[in-house]
């Protein structure tokens, strides 16, 4: 885990309130997909740091790139970095998506609703140059005139469905929609987004036996496991609060769909 002063090289708008930067950070070395940071605006009036996931990883530039969603000050004051600027940030933290129980596996789906889709291009990228070639990922929007943000780049490594809200753009409904249109079956499930689109994604595994990972995102405070902030129930007792949750943060955010209770 680092903790240092990150540099940010490139700022965009990738829709309106989406924002990203690639940050200049020696985080990049250890960072997986599916991890996060803690980033820190530097207000004496927001003491607590602002936990956003990694979207994508570029080891030999050693920096990562990180993409979010205007919802409070925090993220607003991020919105105003620009090129050059410095921010502090904590990372990486979380335990990633484990790509190796998609070794030997067909069919794949990546799912992602809105602001979730972003931490998802990394582990696309990642399952690409792995050697996964029959991936398929399925993006929810709110609508095409709102921006279907990220969606041309995770093209570059799978098949993309897009689902919209609105019917503006592809499917008209969730993203379990575009997958159960699309008719084929997934033998593997990555999923990242709103909780009631990970509710309906781990009854639909669970119907089906499929093995599904799921990325629950929470109102995180420490992001290191101190404050038990972030807690999900799950099937397992806890070593470190010897009852049935888990710190999002630290044994999160990734989690098999079928061991939380959510």
């Amino acid at each position: 885990m680092i903790s240092e002063k990150a540099v940010v090289i490139e700022k965009e708008q990738l829709a309106e309130g989406i924002y990203g930067v690639w940050l200049k950070t020696a985080a990049a070395a250890e960072a997986r997909p599916g991890q996060f940071v803690m980033l820190n605006t530097g207000s004496e009036a927001h003491l607590l740091g602002r936990p956003i996931s990694i979207c994508d990883i570029d080891r030999e530039g050693g920096s990562l790139r990180l993409v979010w969603r205007v919802a409070g000050y925090g993220t607003g004051e991020m919105s105003r970095l620009e090129s050059g600027d410095g921010i502090d940030i904590i990372g990486p933290l979380g335990n990633g998506f484990d790509i190796s129980v998609a070794k030997g596996a067909e069919n794949i789906a990546v799912m992602g609703g809105g602001i979730g889709a972003p931490p998802l291009l990394g582990l696309v990228r990642a399952l690409h140059e792995g050697g996964a070639e029959n991936v398929d990922v399925y993006l929810g929007y709110r609508s095409a005139a709102a921006g279907l943000f990220l969606a041309g780049e995770f093209k570059e490594f799978a098949a993309v469905h897009i689902a919209t809200d609105d019917g503006s753009e592809g499917t008209h409904g969730t993203v379990i929609d575009a997958l159960r249109s699309g008719g084929k079956q997934p033998e593997l499930i990555y999923a990242c987004g709103p909780m009631p689109m990970l509710k309906g994604i781990k009854q639909y595994a669970e119907e089906r036996l499929i093995p599904a990972y799921i990325s629950l995102e929470e109102r995180m405070a420490c992001g290191v496991g101190a404050c038990l902030g972030c807690v999900v129930k799950t099937r397992f007792k806890d070593g470190h609060s010897q009852v049935e949750n888990a710190r999002i943060c630290t044994e999160g955010p990734i989690f098999a769909a079928k061991d939380v209770d959510i």
